[in-house]
């Protein structure tokens, strides 16, 4: 593995006790190295309190919960998503100076907000739930422990002209995801949820190792392995965002070679005689 450094504190933790109504910025695109960084954050939006905007940045909404209205070039989409646990995401994909309007129907709708500098133009993109298909990673290796269930929303296979790559994973209860453990050039985060709310878990980032909670979010340094594992009885689930490096856009990670030998599904490892 490539030697890296830690930010100082790579786990942001004060939003534990929830999101209020508004934006909520996690993480800043001028905190990081230049072009390295971006915008992270996120937006609980009342009824009756729509949201206009129309920013400089490439801008990513992916809805986590509730019931909303979009417009935007022209178009009206109604969107719904009741369970990040079991539901794949709806995704607003916009190039930088679009114009969208979010209205939310019912209940508070809560969101997760990216934005990072973009000097390209784009058509916006809205994914819905359908167009996603699950990739269930880690099936029949490892005596399944490490079996879960990936969402990629896009990447610059379907999204040629932006900065980031969006997913999502479902960590099943007391199970492994990003395992082995892996590494890339460029810098990630991850913002977690758990159900029920109280779950935690641990997540690996070189050699430390971070207790996560409910509505934290840990920076990913570029080149460190990084790998996750749930509490028993408490589904984990976590967005990830990657940021494509100038002259190196995300591609694919790199396994631990020390413990890239579970990937071998005809060895599954130590099992109890009795």
């Amino acid at each position: 593995m490539k030697s890296a450094t830690i930010p100082k504190s790579p786990l942001i933790t004060k939003f534990r006790k929830g999101f209020p109504h508004g934006y909520s910025a996690v993480t800043r695109e001028e905190a990081a190295r230049p072009g390295e960084g971006f915008d992270f954050g996120i937006y609980k939006i009342p009824e009756g309190r729509p949201v206009v905007e129309r920013h400089p940045k490439e801008s990513v909404w992916l809805l986590l919960n509730g019931r909303a209205e979009l417009e935007f070039s022209g178009k009206k989409e109604l969107v719904e998503r009741a369970s990040i646990f079991d539901e794949a995401p709806t995704v607003l994909h916009l190039g930088p100076d679009t114009a969208v309007k979010i209205t939310s129907l019912g209940r508070a709708a809560e969101w997760a907000a990216a934005r990072v500098e973009n000097p390209g133009l784009f058509e916006p993109k809205l994914f819905r739930p359908h167009e996603l298909t699950p990739e269930y990673r880690g099936e029949g290796l490892a005596q399944d422990a490490c079996l879960r269930n990936v969402r990629l929303v896009f990447d610059r296979g379907n999204r040629g002209g932006s900065n980031l790559v969006v997913g999502e994973v479902v960590n099943y209860p007391g199970k492994w995801s990003s395992y082995p453990p892996h590494h890339h050039d460029q810098p990630e985060i991850y913002h977690y949820r758990f159900t029920p709310p109280q779950g935690y878990g641990h997540a690996e980032l070189g050699e430390r190792v971070f207790r996560v909670r409910e509505n934290d979010t840990l920076r990913i340094s570029r080149n460190l392995d990084h790998a996750q594992v749930s509490a028993p009885g408490y589904a984990m689930y976590y967005l990830w965002i990657v940021r494509h490096l100038k002259g190196n856009p995300y591609t694919g990670f790199t396994f631990s070679k020390e413990h890239e030998w579970v990937l071998d599904p005809r060895n599954q490892g130590w099992k109890p005689k009795s």
